[in-house]
Formats: structure tokens, sequence, C-alpha cells
């Protein structure tokens, strides 16, 4: 999946396009936040609205562990497929497919899901929307932003996340708690529809002929999984942080206004982390995959801090999870479409199939240690994200050592 196809600054990522104008840089950037926004969002509106919506479902902290759970691995399987779709297909289609999926879902939650079990179900669907809108985002960036300004937009793209979360800690009190949780997710699914005229519109791109990608590819492969390993241990202590985060400060007996009120500064913080982040990428030029490692220690700080009691450690953690260490995506994805800009779609695939996992297994553990104990879950999830770090910085050695990685590595920055 990588090669070191050659290109130089300002250019697009694939062979044969035109230069590309800043306009059409920033509406790109601006159809990538939109649709991964509302393609996303789904599931961390449940995690935001858990007080309400267990409350009238009956399930308990790992209920919503299972939920989630399957939920991000209906997206690990549709992850690969996915990038195949979005390469053959582009990202016009591809994309407004997600955002139509993530509408219909939210508008059956709200409509349909009377027990847990349909609730489930309707997740499950629904995650496909997920793996589009993710993966067709990404193929939108490398093609119609220029090679020097793609970290910044990555990195716009990746603050879909966080912006998800602060739109979920919004609504909490201003919709949930004033005329029912199920409001929610038909006001919320309504904007979703609105995204539609801001999605991709990129071309289609070219059917390749049989045979022509590089055979050393698959060796390269292994570098990209041992990077999609980090990305799932990572990904699934992230994930924890945005989607149990208010349950578990109601469990100290802190105010569900209040804790939304703090997800809402953390979703802020994480939003400026990732721009500024991919920003800084840019201007880096290499080494990428180190900064993702080094952000990953930090976060697991911030991680620690929350088995603490009282309003310090949760705000003070919750900043440091969100703006540090859930600011690595984009420039994950960056340093993986960099390394492989003729199949960008089908190179993330990989590594987001780590993090849906991540997002599959993390949740689950988290939600079965959170309901005997919410300190002991937030220290597991720390120490995940070590290993997290550990396990990019070996990924990132066992990609520098393929030949066509070190000939992407020598480009100009």
């Amino acid at each position: 999946m990588v090669n070191g196809d050659s290109e130089s600054p300002g250019t697009a990522s694939s062979v044969g396009s035109a230069p590309l104008s800043s306009r059409a840089a920033v509406k790109a950037a601006i159809g990538a936040v939109a649709t991964t926004t509302a393609s996303v969002i789904p599931v961390f509106l449940v995690g935001g609205l858990v007080v309400q919506i267990s409350a009238e479902l009956g399930f308990s902290p790992a209920g919503l562990g299972l939920a989630v759970a399957l939920y991000f691995a209906a997206g690990a399987t549709c992850s690969l497929p996915a990038g195949w779709l979005v390469e053959r297909y582009g990202d016009r289609l591809t994309s407004r497919a997600g955002v139509l999926l993530s509408a219909l879902s939210m508008f059956a939650v709200a409509l349909l899901a009377h027990s847990y079990l349909t609730l489930v179900i309707i997740m499950m669907v629904g995650a496909a929307a997920n793996s589009l809108g993710q993966l067709s985002s990404n193929l939108s960036l490398a093609r119609q932003v220029p090679r020097h300004r793609q970290g910044l937009s990555f990195g716009v793209k990746q603050s879909a996340i966080p912006l998800a979360t602060l739109l979920t800690g919004v609504a909490v009190p201003t919709i949930a708690l004033t005329v029912g949780w199920r409001w929610v997710f038909v006001v919320v699914a309504g904007l979703a529809l609105l995204v539609l005229p801001l999605a991709p519109r990129g071309p289609r791109p070219p059917i390749r002929a049989a045979g022509t990608g590089d055979p050393r590819a698959e060796r390269a492969t292994v570098g990209l999984i041992v990077v999609a390993l980090g990305a799932m241990l990572s990904a699934g202590s992230a994930s924890a942080l945005g989607i149990f985060l208010i349950d578990s400060a109601v469990a100290q007996r802190i105010d569900p206004a209040t804790a939304a009120a703090v997800l809402t500064i953390g979703s802020v913080v994480g939003v400026c982390a990732r721009i500024g982040g991919g920003w800084l990428a840019d201007r880096r030029g290499r080494n990428h995959l180190v900064v993702v490692a080094a952000t990953l220690a930090v976060g697991a700080l911030g991680l620690a801090l929350l088995a603490l009691p009282g309003m310090g450690p949760l705000i003070i953690g919750t900043v440091l999870g969100f703006g540090v260490g859930w600011s690595w995506p984009g420039v994950l994805n960056f340093a993986v479409v960099r390394l492989n800009p003729k199949a960008p779609a089908a190179a993330t695939s990989i590594t987001q199939a780590g993090v849906y996992l991540g997002g599959c297994v993390g949740p689950l553990v988290f939600g079965v240690l959170a309901t005997h104990s919410y300190p002991l879950a937030w220290l597991v999830a720390a120490g995940a994200m070590v290993g997290a770090a550990v396990m990019i910085m070996l990924g990132r050695w066992r990609l520098r050592a393929h030949p066509s990685v070190r000939a992407a590595l020598s480009l100009p920055q």
C-alpha cells in the first residue's frame, strides 16, 4: 500500500492532475470537515446522552461499552471495502452516501430505538457511514489540496471528531435536558442533511490497470499494520474519553450540565490542537510519527489524572486528553498519505481499521472496568495509550526500512 512516487510541493497527489488553487483547497477542507462530522457524530451523541438514554432503555456503563464496541466493530469490517469503494467511485458519490446513511441512522434512533437491542442494531448499520465519510474525505484532501498544505488540511479535517463531541456537549443542556434526548437526534440528523451541498465534489479517479502496483508494497503494508495496532490502542483510550467522560463525572457526583461543560471545553481544545498540529506538520516536514508517539505519551498523563477525584483533575485531565492525547489522527493520516499519494483512501483504510478496532475493544473493556471502578478504568486506558506510543515508534522503524518509503522521505518537504 505504500510507495515512494516523486512529486513536487504544491502539486496534486494524483498523477496527471493540474496544479490546485487555494479556493479548491479551502472548499475541500470545508467539505471534509462537514462530511466527517456528519458521519461520525451519531456514536458520540449516544455517549454524551448516555445518562438520559440509559435511564429510559435501561443499560449500564458496560452496556454502553458493548454498544459502542459493536458500532466500531462494524466500522472496522467496513473500512477496507469502503477504501476500495472510495478509490473506485471517488469522493463525490461516497461522501454523500456516508452523510445520508448517518442522517438516516439518527432519525431511526429517534423514532425506533425503544429498546437496547434496537439501539445497538441501528448503530451498527450506521457505522458504515463513518467509514465512507472518513475515507472519502481523505481522498478529497489528498487530491484537492496542494502537498505543502496537506498537514493543515488533515488537521482541520480531523477536528471534526472533537467538534462532534462539542456539539454533543452543547446539546445536553440545551435540548436533551429540556425537550428530551430523542429530539437531539432529530435536530442533528436535520443538520447532517444540510451538509450534502458541502460534501466533496472531486472527479472520479481513473481505473488503474491490473498489475501496476509496486510488488514490494506487501512488505511495506506490514509497517502500516504495526502503526494500525498503535492506532487501535490509542483510539481505544481516546474514544473512552469522549464516550464515558460525562458518566464518569456524574459518578463523582458532579452535575451533568457541569460535566457537559467540561466536555465542551475539552472539545474546543481538541479542535485547536488538531488544527495546530497539522499546521506545524507542514512546517516540520518529517518525523510526523515521532510527534504522534510524543502526543500519546502526554495524553496518557491526562487520562491518568481522570482517575483522581475533584474538578481540578477532571478539567486538567480532559484538556490534556483531548488537547494532546487525541490530537494525533490528522498527523497520522497526513503521514500515511504522504507515503502513498496514489491510493490515499486504500492506505488510510488500513490505519483507520485500527482506529475502529480500538473503538470496538476500548469502550468494551473500559465499560466493564468502569462498572466496577472508574479510576481503574482510566488508569488502564492511560497504560494502553503508553503502549500505543511504543507501537507507533515500532511501526515507524518498520516503514523506514522499506525502500519505497525511503524514496518518499527523500522528496522535497
